[in-house]
């Protein structure tokens, strides 16, 4: 309920749009893993932008029908859009205000999003290559109503690319709702210390957002929301109480 809120609340907080991601990120641990390049203007972003680029190229995008479902602020499907070249990339959020604001902010040719319930996405059967699913499916009624949608929607040999946190004793329940969903593990990464990293490199950028556009009264739960350090949120990763997951699992059947 904190998260639908918050979603709702930052059409009218973010006047400056100076929020267009919403994960908390991802930073390399391994110094050899490749430096995402950028442009300035994303710069800013870099983190949540890395989480993207770590999911979506696990496959090659290039020349295919591309689906975010859970788009938020539109960042993350932009990002795709412009950079990984595929054919069309449709963005799919349950916050219609978060879906006017996209459709405003971004431009692309080949990039739209549209209102919709991840447990009952508004596309045609067989109509995506790939579906995209940054740190989103915690928050759905079902689980295995939303694998159901995202199987419907894909091509036969489609991928699902999916990156979102879980307690450590609910993984096993998951790779089975990803198995009986009709999808087989290509690939598992855990990435939970990649995202706490990622939180402490971004914490000073982020605290200077939320005190420049939330009033005092709010500062302390906006925090809350985007794991500040210290925070309860920040502590579940920090500690491995709560574990982030990246998977790439491909439709069978």
């Amino acid at each position: 309920m904190m998260m639908r809120t918050w979603y709702e609340s930052l059409v009218v907080i973010d006047r400056k749009k100076q929020v267009s991601f919403m994960n908390y990120g991802y930073a390399p641990l391994n110094p050899d893993e490749l430096k995402v390049q950028l442009t300035g203007e994303e710069e800013a972003n870099r983190y949540a932008i890395q989480l993207y680029h770590k999911v979506a190229t696990a496959v090659d995008l290039s020349g295919k029908d591309v689906v975010e479902v859970g788009s938020g602020r539109g960042g993350g499907a932009a990002y795709i859009s412009r950079h990984l070249k595929p054919r069309s990339m449709l963005g799919v959020d349950i916050s219609r205000n978060a879906v006017d604001f996209c459709n405003r902010t971004y431009a692309y040719h080949g990039l739209s999003y549209s209102h919709g319930d991840a447990e009952h996405l508004p596309l045609a059967d067989r109509s995506a290559d790939a579906v995209i699913n940054i740190e989103s499916s915690h928050c759905y009624g079902s689980m295995s109503l939303f694998l159901a949608e995202v199987k419907r929607v894909l091509r036969p040999g489609g991928h699902f690319l999916m990156a979102d946190h879980r307690d450590p004793e609910k993984v096993p329940m998951l790779r089975e709702q990803f198995a009986a969903g009709g999808f087989e593990a290509v690939r598992e990464t855990d990435v939970t210390d990649n995202v706490v990293r990622a939180l402490e490199l971004d914490n000073e950028r982020k605290k200077q957002l939320i005190h420049g556009a939330c009033p005092r009264w709010l500062r302390k739960e906006a925090g809350e929301f985007a794991a500040l350090v210290g925070t309860r949120t920040y502590e579940s990763f920090r500690s491995r109480a709560s574990l982030y997951l990246a998977f790439v699992m491909r439709s069978i059947g």
